[in-house]
């Protein structure tokens, strides 16, 4: 299943991110893969997917709007790789 803006999503419980100058790096402890975020506007919208009641809000509330749908295309491809997940 693909990513979908309308559903809720949580930074996966295996993933630990940490923050650097350029976004952050996020590594994945269950399949051992390195990710980079590479905004810090990303990083923090990752942080906070779970206090939302679906990503298109998560989006509102974190990423000033022209950056949106690559923060959109980015969650996708985290989506892909196991650094967030459905909930």
């Amino acid at each position: 299943m693909g990513f979908d803006p309308a559903r809720a999503y949580e930074k996966h419980p295996q993933v630990a991110i940490r923050q650097e100058a350029f976004g952050g790096l996020a590594y994945h402890y269950g399949n051992r893969r390195l990710v980079f975020l590479k905004a810090p506007e990303l990083v923090a919208l990752v942080e906070s997917l779970a206090n939302f009641p679906t990503a298109a809000e998560a989006l509102n509330a974190s990423v000033p709007g022209p950056r949106r749908p690559s923060c959109e295309q980015a969650l996708s491809s985290l989506l892909a790789s196991g650094v967030i997940r459905a909930r």
